[in-house]
This record gives C-alpha cells, structure tokens and sequence, in this order.
C-alpha cells in the first residue's frame, strides 16, 4: 500500500528528497497494512510534525522476504562490488550532511553542532567498511594426518534485522547495516517510534547508490506494536541474525527469542559506566573529557559517565571546576546558534530523571546545580541557564554525596544529572566501579603508568578510556561484558565476523 502521510516541516532542507513518506520494503514507500499511523514530536518544543506508518506483526513478512529474494542476489556480488556500492552510499550521506542532521535535531533534539557531529561520526562506518568488505578471508590448514588438507570459507549469514535506539540514529543505523552490508547480508531496520525519519533517509539514499531493492528495508512502528515486530522479526525462520541496541531488559527479551531457533545475536546494551579520577589526575583534561562525556545529547549516551568518583584529596577542586564548565552551558532548541545542551527526547525520561534526583536527595545526597526538575519555561532557569517554553528541558543538574546505595548509582541515569561520589584508594575505588551487574565502558584518569594498567586489567568493562573519555571508533571493537551485551561492533575482523559463517573443508589428497 503506497504511503499517504503529511509532513508539517518546521525547518528548512537544501533537498526536499531527504525527507521520505512510509517505510520502504523492496524499495518503495509503503503504508502500514492496517493503515494507522503515529505522530513525530521534536522534544525541543513538544510538537508534532509529521506522521509515519504504524506498522504490526502482520507487516514483517513482506519485508523480511524482499530482504531474503535481495540475498539471493546481493550475496553473489563481489566484495570489490559490494564495496564500490558502500562508497557510493558514504558519498551520498556525506553530502546530506546538513539535512540530515537537521532532521535529527527534531527527532532526537540534540543540538544542531551535534547533530552534525553524529553524521560526521556516522560515516566513519560507511568509510571504514568500504575496505573491510574485501578482507574478509578464509584459511588453508595443513592437517597433522599425511595427505589430509583442510580450508575454510566465509559467506554471509543471510537476513539481518537490526533493532535501532533512539538516542544515535543514524551512527547506529550505519554501525550496523555497513558492516553487515559489506559481509554481503540484506537487512530489515526497526527504528525507534522517535526516529523513523533519519533511518529512511538513509535506507532510501542507500537505492540511490545502486544496492538492490529490499537490501536495505525499514519497517517504523509506534511504542505500542514495537514489542509486536521485534518479535516478529526475532522468530521469522528467514531472519539469520539479529542486532540490537538498547536497554539490558529488552536485551534479554530479545535473546530468549532468538534462543529459540539458535539465531546469532550482536546486543549492546546498558551501561553503568564508572568515571574515576585520580589524585594525580590531570584534573583540566579530566574535567573536559567528563564535560564531552557526560552532558553530550543531554546524558542520554549508553556510555556516558554514569557514576562519577573522585579522590577526596581533590574533592573540592574538582566540584568547583565541574561547578564552572557546566554553568557555561545553554540550554535550548537544537537549532539556536547559541544552545549547547538540548532536551531529553522523551516524557519518560523526564520522569525517570526526576525520580532518581529526588531519591538521592532523600538519601542524603546535596544538590550544587540545577534543580533536579523539569524546565517549564525561562523563568523556570537558574542563572545562565536558559530554555525555551514547551519541550522536555531539564538544566544539567549535579549532585554531591552520592553513595552506592542510591538508585543513580544503580541504574543507567540517561539524562543530565551528575552525581559525585568520593574514594579513598585504589582498592576501594577499583571494587565499587564493579560492583554492577553492568559492564559496558569505564574511564580512568592517573599520571600513573603502573595504575593504569592494573585498573585497564582489573576494570570489568568492555571499553576503558585511559585518561580518555568517549573512546568509540569505526577501528576499535565496539561492546561490553557481563550485562551490558555480547558480540561486538566496529574494528577489525570482528565486526564483519558478526555477519559471516564460517564453514570447513577438509581434502585427503591421493598419491599421483
């Protein structure tokens, strides 16, 4: 069914064609077969701008067998091809640059700076895997039995479905589907309720660079029917392998569905990531790391700093530094020049923000900045800090006294609240950072060399950032341990693996 919906666009494209109507199965935009649809809300005013397809359970099937028939064809092509097609579709998001990051500004918020900062990021996939989709390669082994060889071959796996956040989605988006694109799979995306648009965009720049009809399909739901095609997408017989990004209780919905028929899995999921800073931290970079770090896209970052501890010999100076930095900030739309910290996306996150605010106070915790609650418009701001009426703004909000026991020491905080908590030694500070059922990125900050690498080995993380904070990049593996996921995104050789089978040969030679 073609689709029918409206857009009401509150800002300005250089190419109205980055903005597409529907989902896109087998290269066209469709409807949903029920026909409802569910509106888009910028959280930088709270309005609603445009509507999409609203699609169930019943719509899966359509797109996970135009997925496959592409497989039957794109998993043929050369890996010279395949990455000549991935160039093509690097060239062509670059050049959408500024659209598409406009688009994301009212999708997610985020301001526009960085916005623009998470196409540039993005397309260091697309770059990235341009190359790796002809390194993927087999191996000849000599056998320990005479006249017996034995070889290996990598092929792709087949169907994709790919479960996109809301919070990066376009970086995701790409994470995933060029790496899986470049092994030679089809995909099927799910985008977040909040973030259908920028997937299309991409889904329909990716036919333009010449990926055959249905290698790259996008099906967009609503909140309600998401849970309904996920696992619809879980249990199709035709979908070989699932990636998914988000919460650890989804994450582990989605492994028990995809259990049940063996799929593999790639789930990167929650982060409580502890942030230590030393006493002989260089205490400017720390503070400017943990700035980039923790109020990017208003802290809603799977690796952002979580649970900060810093040494109580430098307790005080630190505070009164973050005290500094962060009054600098803006708050504000994503498209005013002058806003450097937007809103939260969502409602929810504004209540669950809130929530932990109130429940660390309650414990004892003491509020330096911010309020801990909601902005209802400029006057509801303290000092710089300015926002606009409407929109889920919350003034970056820290907090000292934090302990172990309280709820935003113990759940992933995805919002702008920072709390502080003291250590005294290594040892302490060492057991507290892994006493979380989480393992997704740690971040350390010491002139010492020695330490360095005794917290690199004793941290139960994935990612530590050594005397660094986001560390993420198209080169390195990206994903945590224990609760936080399995498999890994990104880098060399592992991430494309994620896509591939690998199947042995074995030869006994016979004498001439």
């Amino acid at each position: 069914m073609p689709a029918q919906q409206q857009f009401s666009v509150p800002f300005e494209l250089s190419n109205k064609d980055h903005l597409h109507l529907g989902c896109l199965v087998d290269g066209q935009s469709e409807s949903a077969r029920s026909g409802q649809t569910f509106d888009i809300v910028d959280p930088g005013s709270g309005r609603t701008w445009a509507s999409y397809p609203d699609c169930d359970e019943s719509d899966v099937n359509a797109a996970v067998e135009s997925a496959h028939r592409a497989f039957l064809n794109f998993s043929k092509w050369t890996p010279r091809k395949r990455a000549q097609c991935l160039l093509r579709w690097h060239t062509l998001i670059v050049d959408a640059r500024e659209d598409l990051a406009r688009i994301l500004v009212h999708e997610t918020g985020k301001p526009l700076k960085e916005a623009l900062g998470e196409v540039d990021y993005a397309t260091t996939f697309t770059w990235w895997f341009v190359g790796e989709a002809e390194r993927a390669h087999g191996t000849t082994i000599q056998s320990a039995i005479a006249g017996r060889r034995s070889l290996t071959v990598k092929q792709p796996i087949g169907v994709v479905a790919a479960l996109i956040p809301w919070n990066f989605p376009i970086a995701l988006a790409l994470r995933k589907a060029s790496a899986a694109m470049a092994a030679g799979c089809t995909m099927v995306m799910k985008p977040s309720p909040e973030t259908p648009i920028s997937t299309i965009s991409l889904a329909r720049l990716a036919i333009q660079a010449g990926f055959p009809p249905g290698a790259l399909n996008v099906l967009t739901t609503s909140l309600k029917n998401t849970p309904a095609v996920a696992e619809g997408l879980c249990l199709h017989p035709l979908v070989k392998k699932v990636t998914f990004t988000g919460s650890t209780r989804v994450g582990k919905i989605i492994a028990s569905l995809c259990s049940r028929s063996l799929k593999k899995t790639t789930l990167e999921l929650g982060g409580n990531c502890p942030f230590i800073v030393f006493e002989d931290a260089d205490t400017e970079m720390a503070l400017d790391q943990l700035a980039a770090l923790k109020w990017r896209h208003a802290g809603q970052a799977c690796v952002s700093a979580n649970r900060v501890y810093v040494h109580r010999s430098i307790l005080e100076e630190f505070v009164q530094g973050l005290i500094r930095t962060t009054s600098l900030l803006r708050v504000g739309h994503g498209m005013e020049d002058q806003t450097t910290l937007g809103p939260v996306t969502t409602l929810a996150g504004l209540d669950k923000a809130e929530e932990l605010v109130k429940d660390a106070v309650g414990k004892g915790a003491k509020m330096l900045l911010g309020t801990g609650r909601r902005l209802a418009g400029p006057s509801d701001a303290a000092g710089s800090l300015e926002s606009p009426a409407g929109g889920f703004f919350m003034a970056p909000t820290i907090l000292t006294g934090v302990t172990d026991t309280m709820r935003m020491s113990q759940e992933e905080i995805f919002a702008p609240v920072l709390g502080i908590s003291v250590f005294d030694t290594e040892e302490e500070v060492t057991a507290r950072a892994n006493e979380t059922s989480m393992g997704l990125a740690s971040y350390v900050f010491t002139k010492d060399v020695n330490r360095l690498w005794r917290m690199f080995e004793n941290l139960e993380a994935g990612m530590i950032g050594l005397n660094t904070g986001n560390s993420s990049a198209a080169e390195a593996p990206f994903g945590g341990i224990k609760e936080s996921g399995c498999g890994k995104e990104s880098g060399k050789d592992v991430a494309i693996d994620e896509f591939l089978i690998t199947k042995t040969g074995t030869l006994t030679l016979t004498e001439s």
